[in-house]
């Protein structure tokens, strides 16, 4: 069987067709020829009997009423034995002849004969003999033989229709699968081709005008490489970005530490110079983890035990306790219940650290963050985001107007969606709110949303109805 699978994996399409069809049309001819060939049998032999009771019929009347012109109502295919149970004789009516041995079986059950046909089988030798026998008065009994020969080219006729009715619509629908086939290889082939050539770095387009399955392949495929082409820019532009973030400060800390080795200091004095070193070391250093908790978080799994296991009040706390510090004239208010959430408490706490850091460089006056079952807020009362940059924002170096290297909210989104939240910007009346909530709690939230406006849509019409009548 293992071969075979194994076999059956490296043809083509066409020849998977060819096999399939042929396997199809054995198994029928092994079907026809070892189970129906006793149907095929019991049929003819039911048909001949029915010739024999129509030839006898017209003999039986010819018989009673006109003897002299009897060879006209005689099928030549059949013989007719008349028996006179008087005299114990018999007559021949067709110029065939039949053996003794035939004649000995018929003369035996003539006894049996009735008004009504009686139907009897005789084997001589391997050829199976078919006959009827029927009273026409009570003294005369009338046997009808079936010529062998004729029952022979009828069942061959019957066999050959069968066989050649089947071949025919074999045949159609290899046709049909064969164009068919053609139909789908044409497709997969302009797919292969279109692979191929992204896989050489090559120019390359697609167009299948389907809506089946291949279609949906194709336009996926497309779409595919549309994403991979802007994940490619994204990095090209990631690579310049972080180059250039990377140069700025080691040039500044070259330059400086070059001044002071020459007894220069580039700012008054040396105390003021070593200090702006020290700020672009600090630059550098928070630059470079952020790059590695990027990298980090890209191939973050979720490994933990399904269900809520981690209490993010806990979290917060120890964040806020770390950057409560940052910007002392920032009112930091909190509104946490103890909510567990699912996911480790590391990568959690970089997430909770970047928001609150990102809402403390542009909050005014506060900072608020609020806990509650399947979601957690950060909001702050600085000025909104543009609406056409909302979706965007967690893209890597995606930077806001004051943001420093855009990749704390991109680590955010990673996060979130590897423990199967969703976090979402939203504008406020006064300030900007990061929102972090459960997929299934987000989706049914708006499934709510949509049952509640729909609600309030039939409750105005049926007052603008009550209103009308």
């Amino acid at each position: 069987m293992k071969r075979f699978r194994l076999w059956a994996k490296e043809l083509s399409l066409s020849q998977q067709l060819i096999t399939i069809i042929f396997m199809i049309t054995v198994s029928f001819m092994i079907f026809f020829f070892v189970f129906l060939t006793n149907s095929v049998d019991n049929f003819v032999r039911d048909e001949m009997y029915k010739v024999l009771h129509r030839s006898q019929t017209s003999v039986k009347l010819y018989l009673e009423n006109d003897f002299e012109n009897i060879q006209s109502a005689q099928d030549t295919n059949i013989i007719h034995v008349v028996y006179d149970l008087d005299n114990l004789t018999c007559t021949i009516l067709n110029p065939n002849s039949i053996s003794n041995e035939l004649i000995k079986q018929i003369s035996s059950k003539v006894d049996l004969a009735t008004t009504y046909s009686q139907d009897f089988t005789y084997l001589e030798g391997e050829v199976e003999v078919l006959y009827s026998i029927i009273a026409i008065d009570d003294h005369t009994v009338l046997a009808s033989i079936m010529n062998n020969t004729y029952k022979m080219e009828f069942k061959n006729a019957i066999t050959n229709s069968f066989i050649n009715v089947n071949m025919g619509f074999i045949s159609i629908v290899f046709l049909v699968l064969m164009l068919w086939v053609s139909y789908l290889i044409h497709p997969l082939n302009q797919i292969r081709n279109y692979v191929n050539q992204i896989k050489n770095d090559e120019n390359a387009t697609l167009v299948i005008n389907r809506r089946d399955e291949i279609g949906d392949l194709a336009n996926a495929l497309v779409d595919m490489k549309e994403q991979l082409d802007k994940e490619n820019r994204t990095k090209e532009e990631m690579i310049q970005n972080i180059s250039h973030d990377l140069k700025t400060p080691i040039a500044t800390i070259k330059s400086y530490s070059e001044s002071i080795k020459d007894g220069i200091y580039p700012y008054d004095t040396l105390e003021k110079s070593v200090d702006v070193i020290i700020e672009h070391a600090d630059r550098l250093e928070k630059k470079v983890y952020q790059l590695i908790v990027l990298n980090k978080m890209g191939y973050l799994l979720d490994n933990c035990e399904p269900g809520l296991n981690l209490n993010m009040k806990n979290v917060i706390e120890k964040v806020i306790i770390s950057l409560k510090v940052v910007k002392p004239e920032i009112e930091l208010v909190t509104n946490l219940n103890d909510v567990y959430f699912h996911g480790e408490e590391e990568p959690w706490r970089i997430v909770v650290e970047n928001l609150i850091d990102n809402a403390l460089r542009y909050a005014v006056s506060y900072v608020k963050i609020s806990l509650n079952d399947n979601e957690l807020i950060v909001e702050n009362d600085g000025k909104q985001i543009e609406e056409d940059r909302l979706d965007k924002l967690f893209k890597p170096y995606e930077k806001g107007t004051d943001g420093k290297f855009g990749l704390g909210l991109s680590i955010v989104q990673r996060v979130t969606s590897t423990y199967g939240y969703k976090v979402i910007a939203e504008n406020l009346t006064n300030g900007v709110c990061f929102r972090i909530i459960n997929n299934k709690a987000y989706y049914y939230k708006n499934d709510e949303q949509e049952v509640n406006d729909a609600s309030i849509v039939q409750i105005e019409k049926k007052k603008k109805n009550k209103k009308e009548a």
